[in-house]
């Protein structure tokens, strides 16, 4: 079985527009953030062939990141042969490695990392990624290090203020 970092590259890149615009527009009928951190799984088809398959962007609003906007491309599965589909599958899937590669690379700079839902799909994948539940509707949180209640209540209001995200 082919080792997930063959096939699988899950990076930010800084002009996520031209990567993913078709991706975001397709699920959002809606133009792909410009500003943020833009964090996309790519499947490499060839040496020379990187297809977008999957995308979350993250916004930093100080004490807390924003992940939202989550989006992945079927076709690109599609590409894949048996072996690496099942590889996959058995990681979890892009959104999660994409979910997971942001909290590696954000939760160091915040308190919490939010994740706003619209679809059981996307919950279940935020729950394996290592979101929790946050008690609101709709709303994940990963928390980096433990919080007391009261900062955890503070930070998730204002995740709330800014749905959606």
């Amino acid at each position: 079985m082919p080792a997930i970092d063959d096939f699988i590259i899950v990076t930010e890149v800084d002009h996520g527009p031209a990567f993913v615009a078709h991706i975001f527009e397709r699920k959002y009928r809606a133009a792909a953030p410009a500003f943020g951190h833009h964090i996309v799984a790519f499947y490499r088809q060839s040496w020379d062939r990187y297809v977008p398959f999957s995308y979350v962007h993250f916004t930093n609003c100080g004490d807390i990141y924003l992940a939202g906007g989550a989006s992945t491309d079927g076709r690109a599965f599609a590409l894949m042969d048996e072996e690496q589909r099942h590889t996959l599958t058995a990681a979890g899937g892009a959104y999660v490695l994409a979910l997971r590669y942001g909290f590696r690379r954000f939760a160091p700079r915040c308190e919490a990392i939010y994740g706003y839902c619209g679809d059981a799909r996307a919950w279940e994948g935020g729950l394996q990624a290592g979101f929790a539940p946050s008690g609101e509707d709709k709303l994940l949180i990963h928390v980096p290090r433990p919080l007391d209640a009261l900062r955890q209540r503070e930070l998730t209001a204002k995740a709330l203020s800014f749905i959606p995200f």
